[in-house]
């Protein structure tokens, strides 16, 4: 019989914490768990995943299934997820049986591009300026008040560029109307930034909150493309950024993970772009240039472990490895600064995150 966790005690090794989500996050989540002494299960829609390889126990059944969800909750001890667009209902019917970190409310604040915008601005946290359409003619509107350019983004089910549009003038609106699926949308304004970075918060049960170091990132078409530690940025900007971060993950209550990815302007301040209540593409390099990785973290978090306090331990540089970037995996491992990480997906294609590399301690 699985244990009921309590706050004033650990998890015992052994004891089983439940992952929603197969994908590369939850792979690496089951590793970092296996080596605590924990065993994982699984819950998933498809039947070939890359955590399915390296997890205990696996159940493969559609997150709309809550029978198959409540089943999942009472084999386990704990539950966190490595997607966030698990459907509430099915977040709050496992959280009914066992402890769920991060809490359904946070995951769906973090589902809808415009619930998160205002969860920040009532953080204190500046966002761009933008409007909610579900209409043509309130996209119309609101463009006007928002202005040109601007970037008009799916309000849920976007990630990695996906369901974005930017407008140079409003003629272009029809078009993206169409392109979005003609549903519900938010426009942007265009922030001119000079630099993107992002900040990872963790806090425990017993509210311990750590950040790790600020991570600055590049992006190609929508996709992470490399990231580096340090981020180089100011130290006005590096705290402004740490204590919007903390400021959020304080006001969700948090218990988990939370990512912050932010917009960096010319003068050095900052502007909030979207959260993430798991653990972030950009914060793989600790996995290899960290006192602890987000993912033993994470697990640590579940299992009422003490929080590490993050500490760089070497330079860093992340990079993504996409598609056909797995044509160059021989140099990598001819690399000695570089230390490889393969998500096991069969199918190659383009735009498909294969793995990434963690350049240690060379000349960034």
């Amino acid at each position: 019989m699985p244990l009921m966790p309590h706050e004033d005690r650990m998890l015992p090794p052994c004891a089983t914490i439940g992952i929603m989500g197969g994908g590369q996050l939850g792979r690496m989540m089951a590793m970092a768990a296996a080596s605590l002494g924990y065993h994982v299960h699984i819950f998933t829609p498809e039947k070939d995943c890359p955590a399915a390889e390296v997890a205990r126990y696996v159940t493969v059944a559609p997150y709309e299934d809550v029978e198959a969800v409540e089943a999942f909750a009472r084999s386990v001890d704990v539950m966190t997820l490595e997607f966030e667009n698990i459907p509430y209902k099915a977040a709050q019917a496992a959280q009914a049986v066992k402890p769920f970190y991060p809490s359904p409310e946070i995951v769906a604040c973090a589902q809808h591009r415009g619930w998160e915008k205002q969860f920040a601005t009532d953080a204190g946290v500046p966002t761009p300026n933008y409007q909610i359409a579900d209409s043509y003619e309130g996209l119309l509107r609101a463009v006007e008040h928002v202005g040109t350019p601007c970037i008009i983004k799916t309000t849920t089910m976007g990630y990695d560029g996906k369901g974005q549009y930017r407008v140079l003038d409003a003629s272009q609106c029809a078009d993206a109307w169409q392109a979005l699926g003609m549903r519900e949308v938010i426009i942007e304004a265009f922030v001119p930034f000079v630099a993107e970075a992002s900040v990872m918060v963790a806090r425990g049960q017993d509210g311990t909150m750590h950040t790790f170091p600020v991570t600055r990132n590049e992006h190609e078409g929508g996709i992470l493309r490399t990231s580096y530690v340090p981020c180089g940025l100011s130290v006005t900007t590096h705290t402004a950024l740490e204590h919007a971060a903390c400021a959020m993950a304080q006001r969700a209550e948090l218990v988990g993970l939370l990512a912050f990815e932010f917009f960096i302007l010319a003068d050095g301040s900052i502007c909030f772009n979207e959260m993430a209540p798991r653990p972030h593409n950009s914060t793989h390099w600790t996995m290899d240039a960290c006192n602890v990785s987000q993912f033993e973290q994470l697990m640590r978090i579940c299992a009422g472990l003490p929080l590490k306090k993050p500490t760089l331990r070497a330079t860093c540089r992340m990079v993504n490895l996409i598609g056909d970037d797995m044509e160059q995996l021989t140099k990598w491992h001819h690399d000695p600064h570089a230390h490889v990480h393969v998500y096991g997906k069969a199918e190659c294609r383009e735009g498909r995150k294969m793995g990434h590399v963690n350049i240690v301690g060379d000349n960034l």
